[in-house]
């Protein structure tokens, strides 16, 4: 039986695996082009979770790559168990890969759909949705946007 958090770490390497082979560096604005010069290396004990910026209280990220304050980036990011944000939407394409924990993804108008470890999801620009994490415990996420990061309420005119 493997240590708790494992599978976690696997497949936060497997996702830095595959950040570094695009050709990215953490913070790079290299964007999906190009190669690096040295090899991309972050032992999960070394990843500095910070505040989101542009996120709701409580919600960090780890930047792989790019500017999610600018443009095209890759971030891993952490939801607190029971976490929620209102019906909303992106101003850019966003895809996630769920990596632990469950998130709960509510389409305008229609049922709730729960996702877990290995799920993907894909928000176009100015889908309208809602995100929560369940309870039992905090959401990990791998997220790749195609521009800036942003939360447009659905209720803004």
């Amino acid at each position: 039986m493997s240590k708790p958090g494992t599978a976690l770490l696997r497949s936060a390497a497997a996702l830095l695996f595959a950040a570094t082979a695009l050709g990215q560096a953490p913070g790079s604005a290299n964007t999906h082009t190009g190669v690096p010069a040295k090899p991309v290396i972050m032992p999960a004990a070394d990843m500095k979770w910070v505040d989101a910026p542009n996120a709701p209280a409580g919600v960090q990220q780890v930047v792989l790559w790019g500017d999610p304050t600018k443009g095209r980036f890759g971030v891993l990011e952490k939801f607190p168990a029971g976490f929620s944000a209102p019906l909303h939407s992106h101003s850019s394409t966003l895809r996630l890969v769920i990596v632990s924990g469950t998130v709960i993804h509510g389409p305008e108008g229609k049922p709730e759909i729960r996702l877990s470890a290995g799920s993907y999801l894909v928000d176009p620009a100015g889908y309208k949705h809602t995100t929560a994490c369940d309870k039992a415990s905090e959401c990990v996420f791998f997220m790749e946007g195609d521009g800036k990061f942003d939360i447009v309420p659905a209720d803004k005119k």
